[in-house]
């Protein structure tokens, strides 16, 4: 009896130290798992200082600074025109004549003057019309001094002043920016379709630009220069705020680091940039793709980067 009650305890004592090892091993396995450390492939940007322009967008059209209907003296048939269209002439020069003779009335000829230099950029009657004061022979404008005339809606006319500079583009030419300035600003806007009338000359002047065209205008309002400028990617929110994952402790010549949530706070936004006015420097390396999952101190591979520097 004293054998058989001496192999039990020894067969329970085996037993319940398997358990605890058992046991033991399992918290172990456990404690591994839970305390794996997940890297996520991320893409990055090193910022550098560059310049933003905030703008609004409007349509214009070009013409000339000063443009003038030519009308003859008197009343009559046209009997000759000196000139064609395209013509440059100087003020004072004879483009027309006009016969006002009639059955039994022989008059002179009267010559129709140019009122201004210019170019000739129409020539309404042909020779044998019948034209009178009121009817314009032709019409000068002076091509090598062009604006371009832009109507812009009364939500905007606070941001606009006389001086702004702008960018224009023209459907003629893709992919070229024609840069000009704001010269004249209305002090008043039209009644009727509640817009302010500005105008805009191109610097320096381009022989390429034509009276009649239509120009697509970026009016600048607003520029920062020498500013941390980001993607708007970068950016995410968290409580309300914005903030970016900044790349921290990378070792040299090593893709794996850790990351550090930090707050930022914000300037203007164009074309899906934004100004970020504190809480980067010049240098700093942010993740631009995959910080949605991230955490302060995530360990991160980054697999590309972009410099705004190059």
């Amino acid at each position: 009896m004293k054998k058989i009650m001496t192999a039990a305890v020894a067969v329970l004592t085996a037993a319940t130290l398997l358990t605890a090892s058992g046991c033991k091993k399992g918290g172990a396995s456990s404690k591994t798992v839970d305390e794996a450390e997940i890297i996520y492939a991320v893409s990055s940007y090193k910022t550098a200082p560059g310049n933003l322009d905030e703008y609004l967008e409007f349509g214009g059209d070009v013409d000339s600074s000063s443009a003038v209907n030519v009308m003859p003296d008197q009343a009559g048939k046209i009997s000759r025109i000196l000139v064609n269209v395209g013509d440059h002439v100087t003020k004072n020069q004879v483009i027309a004549y006009v016969d006002a003779s009639r059955p039994g009335m022989n008059y002179s000829e009267s010559p129709v003057r140019a009122p201004i230099a210019g170019r000739i950029t129409s020539i309404p009657p042909t020779i044998g019309a019948t034209v009178s004061q009121a009817v314009s022979v032709a019409r000068i404008a002076r091509t090598d001094d062009l604006e371009i005339k832009v109507n812009v809606a009364e939500r905007f006319i606070s941001r606009i002043k006389q001086g702004q500079t702008a960018v224009v583009t023209f459907d003629a030419y893709p992919g070229t920016d024609f840069k000009a300035k704001v010269f004249e600003v209305s002090p008043v806007l039209d009644t009727s379709t509640r817009t302010m009338s500005i105008k805009l000359r191109i610097d320096p002047p381009d022989s390429r630009i034509k009276v009649g065209m239509y120009a697509r205008v970026r009016l600048v309002t607003d520029s920062v220069k020498d500013a941390i400028v980001i993607p708007n990617a970068a950016m995410i929110m968290r409580d309300g705020k914005p903030y970016v994952f900044v790349v921290a402790n990378q070792q040299e010549g090593k893709k794996n680091a850790t990351v550090r949530l930090q707050s930022v706070k914000v300037g203007i936004s164009v074309d899906n940039k934004t100004e970020i006015a504190d809480g980067l420097s010049a240098g700093d390396e942010i993740i631009i793709k995959g910080q949605s999952l991230l955490n302060d101190g995530a360990q991160v591979n980054i697999i590309s980067t972009t410099d705004a520097a190059k």
